[in-house]
């Protein structure tokens, strides 16, 4: 039995050192599939002096192609090596990079250049709209104290977790072996260290404009049943909450398996059911008798 969810609430408790009065803050190392409309930003020092004005999750994300792009009016060095009389030589050329559409566009001196072939580009720095990772960009206002706790919290998709039931069946077909296992997948663009772990059973809904959206959580029955040496079982509203009773690391890219619950000589019964329409068992030649 496997049941799967493929999305999170992400809450980050950081602290930090805020100066008084307006300013920016980039709050950086968040997950990449974060959705910005849910982000909710608060302190939990001191609430009332502590403001958010505006929100802008910076996702343009710096890699070589968009780097050169943002360079387009701007000079950039371009490095190229040659072989000269046997030897190995190194040119950098200082270029002004007038185009980037469908391969650039340089000027040179007097000269306008295509085509022209580059081992490598050397820029000055990154531009102030390009981002080694995402990022929140916010403008705050402070009125309290200098050091306080914060906390960012949001909804991210990739970040999934499923549980994966294995029933081993003895030969009598009368006790059998329970192991049931959490995989967490975290596919979000960030990782989480010394993070605190709750799961959620049951069904959720969730409304977006006039459309439904159904996500099927880990089968409530099952999990039910046995409460896991490692996760405290409590009720939550309509569901079920598990919390791993210690923190833990899921890096970005990673697949990580905790242990749910484990069963030692379950009793099992061995039940046949037949599914069909009634004509199907019935006997033609003597009608009432069996097959």
């Amino acid at each position: 039995m496997r049941t799967e969810l493929t999305w999170c609430l992400v809450r980050d408790v950081r602290n930090l050192l805020l100066p008084n009065g307006a300013f920016r803050l980039k709050f950086m190392d968040i997950a990449a599939t974060v959705n910005p409309a849910t982000v909710h930003f608060r302190s939990l020092t001191d609430p009332e002096k502590l403001g958010v004005i505006e929100q802008n999750y910076e996702y343009d994300l710096l890699e070589p192609a968009k780097l050169l792009h943002k360079y387009v009016g701007k000079e950039v060095t371009l490095v190229r090596t040659y072989q000269e009389n046997g030897t190995t030589k190194r040119e950098e050329i200082k270029a002004t990079l007038l185009s980037d559409n469908n391969g650039p566009v340089w000027k040179i001196g007097n000269d306008i250049v295509t085509g022209m072939y580059a081992e490598s580009y050397r820029f000055p720095e990154v531009p102030a709209n390009l981002y080694d990772r995402p990022t929140l960009l916010m403008s705050l206002e402070n009125s309290g104290a200098k050091k306080q706790q914060i906390e960012a919290s949001y909804l991210a998709n990739n970040l999934s977790w499923n549980a994966d039931y294995v029933l081993t069946v003895a030969r009598d077909d009368k006790n059998a072996d329970l192991d049931g296992w959490v995989t967490v997948v975290n596919n979000s663009g960030t990782a989480f260290h010394n993070a605190r772990l709750q799961l959620v059973a049951g069904e959720l809904n969730r409304i977006a404009g006039q459309s439904g959206m159904r996500a099927d959580m880990v089968g409530r029955e099952m999990a039910a049943k046995a409460a896991a040496p490692q996760f405290q079982q409590e009720n939550f509203s309509e569901y079920h909450l598990y919390t791993l009773g210690r923190r833990t690391s899921v890096e970005d890219k990673e697949t990580k398996q905790i242990s749910l619950l484990q069963g030692s000589g379950v009793p099992v019964e061995k039940i046949f059911v037949v599914n069909g329409q009634n004509y199907y068992y019935h006997n033609r030649q003597n009608p009432g008798s069996p097959i």
